[in-house]
Protein backbone atom coordinates (compact mmCIF):
# COMPACT_ATOMS: atom_id res chain seq x y z
CA UNK A 1 0.00 0.00 0.00
CA UNK A 2 1.30 3.34 -0.84
CA UNK A 3 2.47 5.80 1.73
CA UNK A 4 1.95 9.54 1.72
CA UNK A 5 6.17 9.80 1.76
CA UNK A 6 5.26 7.85 -1.61
CA UNK A 7 3.08 10.23 -2.86
CA UNK A 8 5.22 13.23 -1.87
CA UNK A 9 7.75 11.32 -3.80
CA UNK A 10 6.14 10.85 -7.31
CA UNK A 11 4.38 14.30 -7.23
CA UNK A 12 8.32 16.22 -5.93
CA UNK A 13 6.47 18.10 -3.09
CA UNK A 14 6.79 17.45 0.32
CA UNK A 15 4.92 15.38 2.83
CA UNK A 16 3.79 18.64 3.94
CA UNK A 17 2.22 19.97 1.19
CA UNK A 18 0.39 16.21 0.20
CA UNK A 19 -1.35 16.85 3.37
CA UNK A 20 -2.70 20.53 2.88
CA UNK A 21 -3.62 19.63 -0.30
CA UNK A 22 -5.56 16.03 1.15
CA UNK A 23 -6.94 18.33 3.48
CA UNK A 24 -7.98 20.57 0.91
CA UNK A 25 -5.68 23.80 2.37
CA UNK A 26 -5.94 26.60 0.32
CA UNK A 27 -2.30 27.55 0.18
CA UNK A 28 -1.23 24.87 -2.14
CA UNK A 29 -0.58 26.09 -5.74
CA UNK A 30 -2.89 25.20 -8.83
CA UNK A 31 -0.05 23.12 -10.06
CA UNK A 32 1.29 21.15 -6.80
CA UNK A 33 -2.18 20.39 -5.80
CA UNK A 34 -2.85 19.07 -9.58
CA UNK A 35 0.48 17.07 -9.18
CA UNK A 36 -0.46 15.84 -6.30
CA UNK A 37 -4.22 14.39 -7.16
CA UNK A 38 -2.29 12.56 -9.97
CA UNK A 39 -0.02 11.04 -8.16
CA UNK A 40 -2.30 10.12 -5.46
CA UNK A 41 -4.72 8.51 -8.33
CA UNK A 42 -1.65 6.79 -10.05
CA UNK A 43 -0.63 5.21 -6.47
CA UNK A 44 -3.91 4.35 -5.41
CA UNK A 45 -3.25 5.98 -2.53
CA UNK A 46 -5.95 6.12 0.27
CA UNK A 47 -5.19 8.25 3.33
CA UNK A 48 -5.48 6.08 6.86
CA UNK A 49 -9.16 7.37 8.20
CA UNK A 50 -8.07 6.55 11.92
CA UNK A 51 -4.89 8.50 12.03
CA UNK A 52 -6.56 10.98 10.55
CA UNK A 53 -9.49 11.08 13.07
CA UNK A 54 -6.87 11.41 15.30
CA UNK A 55 -5.27 14.36 14.27
CA UNK A 56 -8.58 16.31 13.33
CA UNK A 57 -10.69 14.94 16.06
CA UNK A 58 -13.21 13.80 13.50
CA UNK A 59 -14.23 10.37 11.75
CA UNK A 60 -17.05 11.95 9.27
CA UNK A 61 -18.70 9.00 10.67
CA UNK A 62 -22.67 9.39 11.64
CA UNK A 63 -24.85 6.84 14.13
CA UNK A 64 -28.20 6.16 13.37
CA UNK A 65 -30.09 4.01 15.31
CA UNK A 66 -33.74 3.03 13.93
CA UNK A 67 -36.13 1.63 15.83
CA UNK A 68 -36.98 -1.77 13.50
CA UNK A 69 -34.36 -2.59 10.63
CA UNK A 70 -37.72 -5.38 9.82
CA UNK A 71 -39.63 -2.32 9.16
CA UNK A 72 -39.69 -0.68 5.23
CA UNK A 73 -40.25 2.75 6.73
CA UNK A 74 -37.01 2.58 8.76
CA UNK A 75 -35.70 0.69 6.32
CA UNK A 76 -36.39 3.45 3.80
CA UNK A 77 -35.71 5.95 5.86
CA UNK A 78 -31.78 4.13 6.64
CA UNK A 79 -31.57 4.45 2.96
CA UNK A 80 -32.29 7.70 2.31
CA UNK A 81 -30.22 8.79 5.55
CA UNK A 82 -27.06 7.24 4.00
CA UNK A 83 -28.16 8.48 0.59
CA UNK A 84 -27.37 11.96 1.95
CA UNK A 85 -24.68 11.56 4.20
CA UNK A 86 -22.65 10.32 1.54
CA UNK A 87 -22.98 13.12 -0.65
CA UNK A 88 -21.82 15.30 1.97
CA UNK A 89 -19.01 13.66 2.72
CA UNK A 90 -20.21 11.26 5.48
CA UNK A 91 -20.46 7.50 5.93
CA UNK A 92 -23.25 6.02 8.40
CA UNK A 93 -23.36 3.07 11.28
CA UNK A 94 -26.71 1.53 11.66
CA UNK A 95 -27.81 -0.10 14.64
CA UNK A 96 -31.29 -1.76 14.74
CA UNK A 97 -33.19 -1.25 18.51
CA UNK A 98 -35.59 -3.55 17.62
CA UNK A 99 -38.25 -1.45 19.82
CA UNK A 100 -35.92 -2.70 22.71
CA UNK A 101 -34.82 0.33 24.74
CA UNK A 102 -32.20 -1.73 26.30
CA UNK A 103 -30.90 -2.76 22.76
CA UNK A 104 -30.99 1.36 21.53
CA UNK A 105 -29.00 2.63 24.67
CA UNK A 106 -26.47 -0.48 23.54
CA UNK A 107 -26.20 0.68 20.33
CA UNK A 108 -25.83 4.60 21.38
CA UNK A 109 -22.82 3.35 23.42
CA UNK A 110 -21.15 1.40 20.78
CA UNK A 111 -21.56 4.06 18.32
CA UNK A 112 -20.33 6.84 20.71
CA UNK A 113 -17.19 4.42 21.75
CA UNK A 114 -16.37 4.71 17.89
CA UNK A 115 -15.80 8.12 18.05
CA UNK A 116 -18.88 8.93 15.33
CA UNK A 117 -19.33 12.69 15.19
CA UNK A 118 -23.28 12.73 15.08
CA UNK A 119 -25.99 10.79 16.16
CA UNK A 120 -29.27 10.17 14.96
CA UNK A 121 -32.10 8.32 16.75
CA UNK A 122 -35.82 7.21 16.69
CA UNK A 123 -35.84 6.63 20.13
CA UNK A 124 -37.89 3.25 21.59
CA UNK A 125 -39.25 4.84 24.70
CA UNK A 126 -40.02 7.88 26.58
CA UNK A 127 -35.88 8.77 27.30
CA UNK A 128 -33.83 6.53 29.29
CA UNK A 129 -31.12 7.82 31.64
CA UNK A 130 -28.05 7.16 28.73
CA UNK A 131 -30.84 9.20 26.15
CA UNK A 132 -30.93 12.16 27.71
CA UNK A 133 -27.12 12.13 29.12
CA UNK A 134 -26.34 11.76 25.57
CA UNK A 135 -28.97 14.83 24.65
CA UNK A 136 -27.22 16.83 27.92
CA UNK A 137 -23.79 16.30 26.13
CA UNK A 138 -21.68 17.85 23.66
CA UNK A 139 -22.12 15.09 21.30
CA UNK A 140 -24.67 16.32 18.01
CA UNK A 141 -27.91 14.61 17.96
CA UNK A 142 -31.00 14.83 15.89
CA UNK A 143 -34.62 13.22 16.72
CA UNK A 144 -35.68 11.54 13.64
CA UNK A 145 -39.44 10.41 13.09
CA UNK A 146 -40.07 10.28 16.74
CA UNK A 147 -38.58 12.29 19.73
CA UNK A 148 -38.30 12.70 23.71
CA UNK A 149 -40.76 15.35 24.53
CA UNK A 150 -39.08 18.31 26.93
CA UNK A 151 -35.57 16.79 25.80
CA UNK A 152 -33.81 20.31 23.66
CA UNK A 153 -32.39 18.40 20.28
CA UNK A 154 -33.34 19.04 17.14
CA UNK A 155 -36.40 16.87 15.80
CA UNK A 156 -37.09 15.84 11.83
CA UNK A 157 -40.44 14.36 11.54
CA UNK A 158 -43.65 13.82 9.41
CA UNK A 159 -47.01 15.46 10.67
CA UNK A 160 -50.07 12.99 10.64
CA UNK A 161 -52.57 15.05 11.80
CA UNK A 162 -54.15 16.49 8.67
CA UNK A 163 -53.39 13.06 6.92
CA UNK A 164 -55.59 11.40 9.82
CA UNK A 165 -58.30 14.09 9.72
CA UNK A 166 -58.29 13.91 5.64
CA UNK A 167 -58.55 9.71 6.37
CA UNK A 168 -61.66 9.91 9.05
CA UNK A 169 -62.95 12.51 6.67
CA UNK A 170 -62.59 9.73 3.79
CA UNK A 171 -64.62 7.03 5.71
CA UNK A 172 -67.44 9.24 6.88
CA UNK A 173 -67.83 10.49 3.73
CA UNK A 174 -68.05 6.46 2.37
CA UNK A 175 -70.53 5.91 5.65
CA UNK A 176 -68.37 4.43 7.90
CA UNK A 177 -69.40 5.43 11.33
CA UNK A 178 -67.92 2.95 13.91
CA UNK A 179 -63.90 3.06 13.70
CA UNK A 180 -61.19 1.63 15.60
CA UNK A 181 -57.79 2.12 16.14
CA UNK A 182 -54.60 -0.18 16.67
CA UNK A 183 -52.02 2.14 18.93
CA UNK A 184 -48.71 1.51 18.90
CA UNK A 185 -46.48 2.10 22.22
CA UNK A 186 -47.63 5.05 24.17
CA UNK A 187 -44.13 5.13 25.39
CA UNK A 188 -43.39 6.57 22.04
CA UNK A 189 -44.77 10.10 20.96
CA UNK A 190 -45.74 8.32 17.35
CA UNK A 191 -48.13 6.07 19.24
CA UNK A 192 -49.43 8.72 21.63
CA UNK A 193 -49.89 11.34 18.75
CA UNK A 194 -51.87 8.63 16.04
CA UNK A 195 -54.13 8.35 18.73
CA UNK A 196 -54.74 11.78 20.02
CA UNK A 197 -55.55 12.75 16.16
CA UNK A 198 -57.52 10.02 15.26
CA UNK A 199 -59.71 10.50 18.29
CA UNK A 200 -59.75 14.29 17.99
CA UNK A 201 -60.40 13.68 13.89
CA UNK A 202 -63.66 11.36 15.14
CA UNK A 203 -64.44 13.92 17.62
CA UNK A 204 -64.86 16.57 15.00
CA UNK A 205 -68.14 14.43 13.36
CA UNK A 206 -69.08 13.21 16.52
CA UNK A 207 -68.19 10.04 16.64
CA UNK A 208 -66.89 8.00 19.77
CA UNK A 209 -63.37 6.39 20.23
CA UNK A 210 -64.86 3.58 22.77
CA UNK A 211 -62.17 1.97 24.74
CA UNK A 212 -63.06 -1.47 23.14
CA UNK A 213 -62.14 0.51 19.76
CA UNK A 214 -58.45 0.97 20.68
CA UNK A 215 -56.06 -2.15 20.51
CA UNK A 216 -53.07 -1.50 21.75
CA UNK A 217 -50.10 -3.02 19.62
CA UNK A 218 -46.25 -2.38 19.52
CA UNK A 219 -45.42 -1.86 15.97
CA UNK A 220 -45.34 -5.48 15.48
CA UNK A 221 -47.60 -7.86 12.92
CA UNK A 222 -48.17 -10.25 16.10
CA UNK A 223 -49.60 -7.12 18.30
CA UNK A 224 -51.91 -5.91 14.92
CA UNK A 225 -53.10 -9.41 14.42
CA UNK A 226 -54.51 -9.62 18.14
CA UNK A 227 -56.02 -6.43 18.78
CA UNK A 228 -57.93 -7.42 15.80
CA UNK A 229 -58.80 -10.74 16.86
CA UNK A 230 -60.85 -9.03 19.64
CA UNK A 231 -62.47 -6.07 17.04
CA UNK A 232 -64.06 -9.51 15.05
CA UNK A 233 -64.97 -10.67 18.55
CA UNK A 234 -67.12 -7.73 19.46
CA UNK A 235 -70.85 -7.88 19.40
CA UNK A 236 -70.65 -4.69 17.12
CA UNK A 237 -67.59 -5.18 15.30
CA UNK A 238 -65.74 -2.00 13.91
CA UNK A 239 -66.81 -1.02 10.17
CA UNK A 240 -62.61 0.08 9.47
CA UNK A 241 -59.24 -0.77 11.48
CA UNK A 242 -57.06 1.74 10.93
CA UNK A 243 -53.71 0.60 12.25
CA UNK A 244 -51.03 2.62 13.43
CA UNK A 245 -48.16 1.55 11.50
CA UNK A 246 -47.56 -0.67 8.21
CA UNK A 247 -46.58 -3.98 9.87
CA UNK A 248 -49.78 -3.86 12.95
CA UNK A 249 -52.16 -3.47 9.07
CA UNK A 250 -50.54 -6.47 7.93
CA UNK A 251 -51.07 -8.60 11.30
CA UNK A 252 -54.75 -7.29 10.96
CA UNK A 253 -54.95 -7.99 7.64
CA UNK A 254 -54.13 -12.17 8.23
CA UNK A 255 -56.70 -11.97 11.25
CA UNK A 256 -59.71 -10.85 9.21
CA UNK A 257 -58.61 -13.44 6.23
CA UNK A 258 -58.51 -15.85 9.31
CA UNK A 259 -61.95 -15.38 9.94
CA UNK A 260 -63.22 -16.11 6.67
CA UNK A 261 -63.95 -12.56 6.36
CA UNK A 262 -62.62 -10.04 3.10
CA UNK A 263 -61.57 -6.68 3.03
CA UNK A 264 -63.47 -4.40 2.33
CA UNK A 265 -66.77 -6.10 2.04
CA UNK A 266 -67.06 -7.45 5.84
CA UNK A 267 -64.44 -4.64 7.33
CA UNK A 268 -62.21 -1.99 6.00
CA UNK A 269 -58.42 -1.60 6.50
CA UNK A 270 -56.31 1.54 6.99
CA UNK A 271 -53.25 1.91 7.98
CA UNK A 272 -50.21 4.51 8.94
CA UNK A 273 -46.58 4.54 6.72
CA UNK A 274 -47.23 3.78 3.27
CA UNK A 275 -45.47 0.81 2.09
CA UNK A 276 -45.04 -0.79 -1.58
CA UNK A 277 -46.57 -4.16 -0.63
CA UNK A 278 -49.70 -1.87 -0.13
CA UNK A 279 -50.15 -1.40 -3.86
CA UNK A 280 -49.88 -5.46 -4.42
CA UNK A 281 -52.17 -6.91 -1.41
CA UNK A 282 -55.87 -7.62 -2.53
CA UNK A 283 -57.41 -5.07 -1.96
CA UNK A 284 -54.55 -2.43 -2.05
CA UNK A 285 -54.91 -0.76 1.31
CA UNK A 286 -55.38 2.67 2.05
CA UNK A 287 -52.42 4.16 3.88
CA UNK A 288 -51.23 7.66 5.04
CA UNK A 289 -47.66 8.00 3.36
CA UNK A 290 -44.56 9.96 5.05
CA UNK A 291 -42.00 11.15 2.80
CA UNK A 292 -39.40 9.54 3.87
CA UNK A 293 -36.94 10.54 1.44
CA UNK A 294 -37.39 14.14 2.48
CA UNK A 295 -36.96 13.07 6.15
CA UNK A 296 -33.56 11.56 6.03
CA UNK A 297 -32.39 14.18 3.89
CA UNK A 298 -33.81 16.87 6.69
CA UNK A 299 -32.45 15.11 9.39
CA UNK A 300 -29.04 14.70 8.07
CA UNK A 301 -28.87 18.54 7.38
CA UNK A 302 -29.87 19.49 11.22
CA UNK A 303 -27.41 17.04 12.39
CA UNK A 304 -24.41 18.07 9.89
CA UNK A 305 -25.39 21.87 10.75
CA UNK A 306 -24.92 20.82 14.67
CA UNK A 307 -21.43 19.28 13.79
CA UNK A 308 -20.14 22.12 11.82
CA UNK A 309 -20.95 24.64 13.93
CA UNK A 310 -24.37 26.06 12.22
CA UNK A 311 -27.72 26.61 13.76
CA UNK A 312 -29.91 23.42 13.06
CA UNK A 313 -33.43 23.48 13.20
CA UNK A 314 -36.15 21.07 13.68
CA UNK A 315 -38.12 20.25 10.63
CA UNK A 316 -41.87 19.03 10.20
CA UNK A 317 -43.05 17.52 6.96
CA UNK A 318 -46.57 17.05 5.90
CA UNK A 319 -47.82 13.49 5.34
CA UNK A 320 -50.64 12.45 3.07
CA UNK A 321 -53.43 10.25 2.66
CA UNK A 322 -53.44 7.66 -0.12
CA UNK A 323 -56.81 6.12 -1.32
CA UNK A 324 -56.95 2.92 -2.32
CA UNK A 325 -59.57 0.11 -2.34
CA UNK A 326 -59.45 -1.42 1.03
CA UNK A 327 -62.24 1.06 3.18
CA UNK A 328 -64.56 1.25 0.31
CA UNK A 329 -64.52 2.97 -3.04
CA UNK A 330 -66.57 6.45 -3.14
CA UNK A 331 -67.47 7.71 -6.86
CA UNK A 332 -67.38 11.38 -5.18
CA UNK A 333 -63.86 11.27 -3.25
CA UNK A 334 -61.32 12.98 -5.16
CA UNK A 335 -58.39 12.22 -3.62
CA UNK A 336 -55.11 10.59 -4.96
CA UNK A 337 -55.77 7.21 -5.53
CA UNK A 338 -53.86 4.51 -6.52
Amino acid sequence: MASIKDVAAEAGVSVATVSRVLNDHPSVSPAARARVLAATESLGYRPNAVARSLRTDRTRTLGLVISDVLNPYFTALARSVEEAARTLGYSVIIGNADERPELQDHHVRTLLDRRIDGLLVSPTDGGSPLMLDTARSSTPMVFVDRWIPGVDVPVVRADGRAAVRDLVAHLHGIGHRRLAIIAGPAATTTGSERVEAFREALGAYGLPLPDDHIGQGDFQADSGRRATERFLALPEPPHVIFAADNLMALGALDAIRARGLSVPHDIGLAAFDDIPWFVHTDPPITAIAQPTGDLGRAAVQALVDLIEGRSPRSVTLPARLVVRRSCGESPTDQRSTT
